[in-house]
């Protein structure tokens, strides 16, 4: 794997510490503006308001934009974003600030995966979108309970002092790691466009949105599950989610090689595992070691779907597929808040604490039946882990970093 993948990885570890880090910060933050722990959770919605509005905006903006050139300008505005919410004087300008920073994440993920893909060979290409990848499963490792505790310690304006730094050595990476594609290279806007009305594109965000949506109708009340049910107490809360994202590690690491094998069959066993996992879930969840378990295994084949997915829209948006990657994580936020939503809402009815493993199930049963119905329509089915943008006679690179 060439050493470009180190600098879209440690972009990945800075996104992947800002978006999740909110989530222990909530009662820091509400305490020094003044307002209630339930509003300051709007700062999450905000972030991922931002997610769903940038990633096709920006992607289409910079569409003429060099793609090294565009992830840099990315991570910029990533920067300035996380400043700014670093200065925020009141919770209207944080608010401002959280929308700002989390504008590039889709962009930014949809430009790194296009570029990831063409750093290496074509049977290796699934395995760098997840090295890629990588950069985010280990911010919920590292990353979220680091930033996290230097909150709690120092206040939460140093949280996001200190991700702008990230932010600003990933700049350093980007510039120095990755190669130019010459701007003749890249697909125009229209293309871009027509790339979303592919049926097999459409199908698959749509997969991402049922399908992902199942993780995240339990990560959302996952520290709750584990204290109310399962009853281990609230300062091992932090373990549980870094046991969450060792399963997400795991699953990246499963995803690519199998992916650059297969793609289908392992987005249809990965979903199909999901739904499994999270009906057991209702069942180990009454068990401390067994519940500690689950817990990893959940985060493994949850997000062995995000590499098969990324990928499956990549190759079928192959001629025009930077707006299209993007696209796919406007998705996957969609699914954060509407799984999130389906699962409060189980719980706000009175079916318990354990109720969302169960919607999660479904929701999962749902993006598998589609993603099994988009490859019954598909005339291809043989489908490498390519994307494929220009005649293969005319160079990917200059050899100017």
């Amino acid at each position: 794997m060439p050493l470009a993948l180190l600098a879209l990885a440690v972009s990945a570890f800075g996104i992947g510490t800002t978006e999740f880090v909110m989530m222990g910060l909530l009662p820091n933050v509400a305490d020094d503006l003044g307002t209630s722990v339930p509003t300051a959770g709007y700062l999450v919605s905000a972030y991922a308001i931002g997610v769903v509005v940038g990633a096709p905006l920006l992607t289409a903006l910079g569409s003429r934009v060099p793609r090294k050139r565009m992830l840099i300008l990315l991570m910029a505005l990533f920067t300035v974003g996380n400043l700014a919410s670093a200065l925020a004087p009141s919770f209207g300008l944080l608010v401002a600030g959280r929308v700002l920073a989390g504008l590039p994440h889709g962009a930014f993920f949809g430009v790194g995966a296009v570029v990831a893909a063409r750093l290496v060979a074509e049977e290796r290409r699934a395995r760098a979108v997840a090295t890629m990848f990588l950069g985010l499963t280990v911010a919920n490792i590292v990353g979220v309970p680091v930033a996290t505790l230097l909150g709690q310690r120092l206040g939460w304006r140093a949280t996001f002092l200190v991700v702008a730094a990230i932010g600003v050595v990933a700049m350093a990476a980007l510039a120095r790691l990755i190669p130019r594609i010459s701007l003749d290279q890249q697909a125009g806007l229209r293309h871009e466009l027509g790339a979303l009305r592919d049926r097999q594109v459409v199908l698959g965000l749509l997969t991402a949105v049922f399908g992902f949506a199942g993780v995240f109708a339990v990560y959302s009340y996952l520290a709750s599950m584990m204290t109310e049910v399962t009853g281990l107490a609230e300062a091992s809360v932090t373990v549980v989610l870094a046991l969450f994202g060792i399963g997400m590690t795991l699953g990246a690491l499963i995803a690519g090689p199998l992916t650059d094998r297969a793609l289908r069959p392992t987005l249809y066993g990965s979903l199909a595992a999901l739904a499994a996992v999270l009906v057991l879930f209702d069942f180990t969840v009454h068990v401390k070691w067994a519940a500690l378990a689950t817990v990893v295994v959940l985060g493994a084949v949850g997000f062995m779907t995000t590499t098969p997915l990324q990928m499956l829209v990549m190759n079928k948006a192959r001629h025009a597929p930077t707006l299209a990657s993007a696209s796919n994580h406007s998705a996957f936020n969609l699914a954060n808040a509407g799984g999130a939503w389906l699962g409060g809402v189980a719980i706000a009815a009175g079916w318990g604490w354990t109720s969302p493993t169960l919607v999660g199930a479904v929701l999962a049963v749902v993006g598998l039946a589609i993603a099994v119905t988009a490859g019954a329509l598909d005339r291809d089915r043989h489908e490498p882990s390519r994307v494929v943008a220009t005649s293969d006679s005319v160079p990917r690179y200059s050899e100017v970093s």
